[in-house]
């Protein structure tokens, strides 16, 4: 890509035969865009469409030398690297356009979440019990991280921390014994939520690294405190599924995202701090590639039991989404659970990843 494309907008093809070509297929294009938009689409899309034919034929190195005489990353993979320079162009047309650019981001905050909980080698039944609350607040709008939550809990079921979690996670003995137990370390959380007015003043959406914080971690440890699932984990952001989204690329672990973004994982991972730091890079990186991040999983949590204690008006924190306060019909909640049996093959990954959570890595 040379350096007039901008004002070319990939006018510049080779003469004969790959004219032709290129016009017996725009004339297609243009047909399509028609039918699926019932009616003619703006110019500003059709330019669109040539610059990123031409980014689509740059190498990596052209990738680079265009991103930094634009000064943007140039840190990634050949695949972000186009997906960051084509978005570059988007956003700068549309807006010239006067059209609504991408890459605003529905929600005020995002709050990264990585929980570590008691395991034990090869026990997929195992009765889980968080021990390390982490929770880092993301900015959607200055794209930086601005406070962080962090605290122990003292599990109560299995209150012997086995070896295998002791050397995974690297919480000793000694620290979970004299932290306090989960509500009391969850509902602490849920003031530092409000202290930031999430829910009130900001909308905020939850992130993790897969589903299990949230489906069962999260709803384990409720279950065996006798207290209510919070309303604001109902509903979250699973980064390695707006990942593989954004980037049409496969399902990768925490430490594969962020290698093919150019980045090195900082800190010890299975701590529940750093992991969260490091998902918080990636969710930040997203939104600076244009990506908006929306809620793609939830939870359908029964009933509490009788008994179940409440914690007060903050476990009824909502996110401050409009969506948060309709309520599913029984028909949506079987079709959503249908839609996610399709997703058998992410399914199998997703459990494989569990898995590999209770085993210690011969690396």
């Amino acid at each position: 890509m040379n350096n007039s494309v901008e004002d070319s907008d990939g006018a510049n093809t080779a003469s004969g035969e790959k004219d032709a070509e290129s016009s017996k297929m725009h004339k297609v294009h243009k047909m399509r865009a028609k039918r699926d938009h019932g009616g003619d689409i703006d110019p500003v899309y059709k330019k669109l469409s040539a610059i990123n034919g031409e980014i689509n034929r740059m190498s990596s190195k052209e990738l680079r030398d265009k991103l930094a005489e634009l000064k943007l990353d140039v840190r990634g993979s050949k695949d972000i690297l186009q997906k960051r320079l084509k978005m570059h162009y988007k956003q700068r047309k549309l807006m010239k356009a006067k059209v609504k650019p991408p890459g605003n981001s529905t929600y005020d905050y995002l709050i990264i979440i990585d929980f570590e909980a008691t395991c034990q080698e090869n026990n997929l039944n195992y009765n889980h019990e968080i021990i390390e609350f982490p929770a880092v607040l993301v900015d959607c709008h200055t794209r930086e991280t601005v406070d962080e939550f962090h605290e122990f809990c003292k599990p109560i079921i299995n209150p012997r921390l086995t070896e295998f979690c002791c050397g995974l996670t690297g919480i000793t003995q000694d620290v979970v014994d004299k932290a306090d137990e989960f509500p009391a370390v969850l509902e602490r959380m849920e003031s530092w939520m409000s202290s930031h007015y999430l829910g009130v003043d900001h909308t905020f959406a939850v992130v993790t690294d897969g589903p299990w914080d949230m489906s069962r971690f999260l709803q384990m440890q409720c279950n065996s405190s006798k207290i209510h699932f919070p309303h604001w984990g109902k509903k979250w952001i699973n980064i390695r599924k707006a990942y593989s989204s954004y980037y049409s690329c496969k399902r990768m672990n925490l430490e594969e995202m962020l290698i093919n973004l150019g980045l090195k994982f900082q800190g010890t991972q299975h701590c529940g701090l750093h992991d969260s730091r490091n998902i918080a890079r990636i969710a930040i990186q997203l939104l600076n590639d244009g990506c908006d991040l929306v809620k793609n999983e939830f939870l359908h949590v029964a009933p509490p039991s009788p008994g179940t204690k409440s914690l007060g008006c903050l476990s009824n924190i909502s996110s401050g989404d409009t969506s948060d306060h309709q309520n599913r019909t029984k028909e949506e909640i079987v079709k959503k659970l249908e839609d996610m049996k399709l997703e058998s093959k992410n399914f199998v990954e997703e459990n494989q990843d569990l898995l590999e959570y209770h085993r210690l890595q011969s690396t």
